[in-house]
């Protein structure tokens, strides 16, 4: 069985990988998996499910594999410049839209940007709740980019998504009401060690935060108030020890930091800045 091989292989989550790889290749609810373990699949099947089981053997997250990935109830493509959208993230979007909501009220409307957009999720996710918002999403990435288009295309988001390519802020027009970033924020030391997973198959771009982890940040802080609305946001999502130093760097430039979330698993996770304070 899949799950053997993969459990016999180490991996640590071998009956949920299993699961996911075969109900993503059949195409088909894990209740029917359950309820048809023994079902009888084609020799195309076959040979498909022995390709991707190769691939996940040799690390290969399951969702690069199936080319796929569901984030804030949205089915998103990846691609090899995209970071894996995560669900510790869905946080920053949870917090965008509470913060929308007091924008719209009082205008009516809201623009946004979402530097290092890759897939698109965090601007895509905001637009789907949203229909008052429109975004830009920013990388350096023309892969990046298209994917993130593509993703706005089949969810029916083309109209108010557009993209800018550049260097973080680099010929960006504003102002916006507010901006969002999940920024590079790993050490370089210990992007090595992360696991095969993550090292292998995400983006270094979208993992190397520079030698302390902050090198995207204090481009951001210097960049981003400029483009900012009298009365703008920003959220950013930050490593789990990064909290005082991100927010010094913000404060620097004028930012008051109203908001520090933590994740579920304890973790700071979410900052707040409003411009102005």
């Amino acid at each position: 069985m899949l799950r053997q091989r993969f459990s016999g292989a180490g991996l640590a989550d071998a009956a949920n990988d299993a699961r996911h790889l075969l109900c993503g290749l059949l195409e088909i609810s894990p209740t029917t998996l359950l309820v048809d373990p023994d079902r009888i699949v084609s020799a195309a099947d076959a040979e498909r499910i022995e390709t991707a089981a190769a691939r996940r053997l040799n690390r290969e997250p399951v969702h690069r594999i199936l080319g796929a990935r569901e984030f804030f109830g949205l089915s998103l493509s990846l691609s090899p410049e995209t970071l894996e959208p995560r669900p510790d993230t869905e946080m920053l979007v949870e917090r965008a839209l509470f913060h929308l909501g007091s924008v719209l009220k009082a205008k009516g409307k809201a623009r946004i940007v979402d530097f290092g957009t890759g897939t698109g999720a965090i601007a895509l996710a905001i637009l789907s709740q949203y229909p008052d918002v429109e975004a830009v999403g920013v990388d350096i990435s023309e892969d990046a980019l298209l994917t993130a288009k593509g993703n706005a295309e089949r969810l029916g988001l083309q109209a108010r998504f557009s993209t800018h390519r550049g260097n973080w802020a680099e010929g960006l027009v504003g102002p916006f009401d507010m901006i969002l970033s999940n920024p590079p924020y790993i050490p370089t030391a210990v992007v090595r060690n992360l696991e095969p997973e993550v090292r292998l198959f995400d983006p270094q771009a979208a993992l190397d935060g520079g030698k302390d982890g902050l090198d995207a940040y204090r481009i951001l802080a210097r960049s981003l108030p400029p483009l900012m609305t009298a009365d703008g946001l920003v959220l950013l999502e930050i490593g789990y020890d990064q909290k005082d130093s991100v927010t010094a760097l913000f404060e620097a430039e004028g930012l008051c930091r109203i908001e520090a979330m933590r994740d579920y698993g304890d973790n700071d996770r979410v900052l707040v800045f409003r411009h102005g304070g």
